[in-house]
């Protein structure tokens, strides 16, 4: 019994911290998150890279990997028209080595 909860939890907690699948709603009521992009790095929580495949959207790091379904997401965001509405402000970046988190303040957002 405890080994079986233990294998439960590990499991849980690993498949929370291995991906960041993110997939765009349609609607605000949807999401899990407001996000809001801004023109400049320096106004950023997290700055973002949009990786190819799944497997390089590891941990939370701000390696983001868009699905097509809602169902194969971790995290559903909704893009906000202004900044004052916004639980996130993002940047995205054109370089994956510039990519993370640049206020661990919003870091608990995305697990």
């Amino acid at each position: 019994m405890c080994k079986s909860l233990f294998g439960i939890i590990f499991v849980l907690f690993t498949n929370m911290s291995i991906s960041q699948s993110i997939f765009s709603v349609e609607y605000s009521s949807q999401a899990d998150l407001k996000v809001f992009v801004v023109d400049y790095p320096s106004q950023a929580d997290l700055h973002v890279f949009k990786v190819d495949y799944r497997s390089q959207a590891k941990e939370n790091e701000g390696l983001w990997y868009f699905v097509d379904y809602k169902s194969q997401s971790d995290k559903n965001i909704f893009f906000v028209d202004y900044k004052s509405q916004a639980d996130l402000l993002i940047y995205f970046v054109k370089y994956r080595s510039q990519a993370g988190w640049k206020k661990n303040s919003k870091k608990h957002l995305m697990y």
